[in-house]
Parts: C-alpha cells; sequence; structure tokens
C-alpha cells in the first residue's frame, strides 16, 4: 500500500455534502501528515473520470448520504477495480437504508428495536400511539428528522422527511439516554453517551458547537455497556460490513439498549464520535485514518 495514490472522494451530491467535506479535509490532511500521497476529490456525475486523470490506486471514502454511502459508489470502485475503504455494495445498500437494516436485524437475539411503520406521499397517515420520530428511509445526519408529539405535527413532519428520501420511516419514541458506539475491523470500541442540551440530537445539536456534550467512556451501567458493544459488533456482522461503522441506541430506563441505526461511513473528523472513541483507547486520530486506509487492501481485488 505504500507508495499508492490515495484519493480522498467528498463532497458529493447529497444533503450532506458540506458535512463530508469537513471530514474530507481532515482525513486527507491525516494522512498527508503520515507520509502519503493524496488527492482531494470532490464527487461529482465525472467521478469515473477525475480517478482516471488523477492516477488514483486506492479510494478513502468520506463521502455521506446519497451516491456516497448507499452502495452506489462502491460499485463504481469495484467496476474500475479501485481499492476502496469501508463496507462493500450490498452492506452499505442496506445499512443505508434504514427499513432494510431493520428488517436484517429483526428477530436476532441481543438487538431491540422500537417498533416502526414506513409511508410515502399519497398514502394515508397512520393512525399511531403518539410520540413517534419521523426520518427519512435512506437520509443521514438526522436531516429531516422530527419528534411528532401532537396529531398535527404529522403531516408537516412526514412531508419534510419525504422531500429527502421518498419513503419515511416512523419510530416509536423510545424515552431515555442516546449512545453510539463505533465499532472498527468488528470490534466495538469504547461506548459515547451522547447529552444535547436541546434533549434532542438533531442536526443543530450534532454540528453545533457547545449544543451537545459527549461522555467517553460512557457512564453507564457495565451491563447495558457490554450489550450496546455486543449489539453493535452484531449489526456490524450481520450486514457485511467492512473498515469502521458506529451504530446508535436509545437507552431505555431499564438499561436496555434500543438499536435505532448503523452508519457504515460515519463522520471523520478529530472531533466526531468514533475518533473521540478511539483516542479513549489509544488510538489517535491519523493513526484511525491510515488504518482504515490500509483496511482497503483487497476490497475490489476480492471481487474480482
Amino acid at each position: 500500500m505504500r507508495g499508492k495514490r490515495v484519493g480522498v472522494l467528498q463532497g458529493g451530491m447529497s444533503a450532506e455534502r458540506g458535512v463530508s467535506l469537513k471530514s474530507g479535509h481532515a482525513v486527507a490532511d491525516a494522512l498527508r501528515g503520515r507520509g502519503w500521497d493524496v488527492v482531494e476529490i470532490d464527487v461529482g456525475p465525472d467521478v469515473p473520470a477525475r480517478l482516471v486523470a488523477e492516477r488514483v490506486e486506492v479510494v478513502w471514502l468520506a463521502l455521506h448520504g446519497r451516491f456516497g454511502e448507499d452502495g452506489c459508489i462502491q460499485g463504481l470502485c469495484e467496476i474500475m477495480r479501485i481499492p476502496y475503504t469501508g463496507s462493500g455494495v450490498r452492506a452499505s445498500a442496506v445499512g443505508m437504508d434504514k427499513v432494510a437494516t431493520k428488517r436484517t436485524l429483526a428477530g436476532l437475539p441481543g438487538i431491540v428495536l422500537a417498533s416502526d411503520a414506513t409511508w410515502r406521499f399519497g398514502d394515508p397517515l397512520p393512525t399511531l400511539a403518539l410520540p413517534v420520530i419521523c426520518k427519512p428511509v435512506g437520509g443521514g445526519s438526522t436531516l429531516g428528522t422530527a419528534r411528532v408529539d401532537q396529531p398535527d405535527q404529522l403531516r408537516p413532519a412526514l412531508e419534510a422527511a419525504a422531500t429527502l428520501g421518498g419513503e419515511v420511516l416512523i419510530e416509536s419514541f423510545v424515552t431515555g439516554e442516546e449512545i453510539t458506539v463505533p465499532v472498527i475491523d468488528g470490534k466495538a470500541l469504547p461506548v459515547v453517551r451522547i447529552v444535547p442540551d436541546s434533549g434532542f440530537f438533531d442536526f443543530e445539536a450534532k454540528y453545533t458547537k457547545g449544543k451537545t456534550n459527549y461522555e467517553v467512556p460512557a457512564s453507564i451501567a457495565p451491563e447495558t455497556w457490554a450489550q450496546a458493544q455486543a449489539a453493535a459488533e452484531l449489526a456490524h456482522r450481520t450486514l457485511g460490513c467492512q473498515g469502521l461503522t458506529r451504530s446508535d441506541f436509545i437507552v431505555r430506563s431499564d438499561g436496555t439498549p434500543v438499536f435505532l441505526e448503523i452508519n457504515t461511513l460515519p463522520g471523520m473528523t478529530a472531533t466526531s464520535l468514533s475518533p473521540m472513541s478511539a483516542a479513549t483507547v489509544g488510538i489517535p486520530f491519523a493513526e484511525l485514518v491510515e488504518r482504515i486506509l490500509l483496511g482497503a487492501t483487497m476490497q475490489a481485488v476480492e471481487a474480482s
């Protein structure tokens, strides 16, 4: 791998473009600091030509959202026989689709899911026990996600979510603390506890400095910690993920972690949740970035 030209793919065409650019710049800087030959590529329809023109030999995927996490760019890399970081085509596609993820994990011992329903434009409004959470099936960064407490809030929340992804997932609202568990190469990292000032971890709380406090390692019951780590590893393994993933949970009052979703390309700045967790076990940001890169060696080659 040493000496290969690394293309850090970032930006892209999703609503999470801004977040992806931050991840990409941070990853590229880290790799350059460790001696890698790096080119940053803002992904658009011309990305195949850019990969050829820039003589990219291995891809570090710092994309988020559609065309980045959903298997599309992974499939392109497979066709072009360029190794890439993260999960493969199938795992990426399933992991990006919240409904497909839940159906894949449903019934597995150790995975607790909230009850859910789905909705599309044109469907009648569902009859639900409020409160619920509405979110795009294929979205990320909590964009389009809203809590519905009153009946008159339901239609606006559903329609807002649908504009970002078509189908909407409606989950029963689970009261509790939010935690997240990164998994690197199949092994869970320390649990991170998320404490937003507003009480709801939305886009503003995620990306506005000072709006959320993070506790890592999380001060939660050892049993809850162990259950969450085991569930995150099981989700990673069952979906066929590779590299780094991050699974989100709500911890109920009885200590049970309820699985929310998996992120197959989680945020990657020095202050993102996965690097924050890794740092507590002696893995600094640049080392984590390089470790992920080294895991890309056989991605496309094995599919040939």
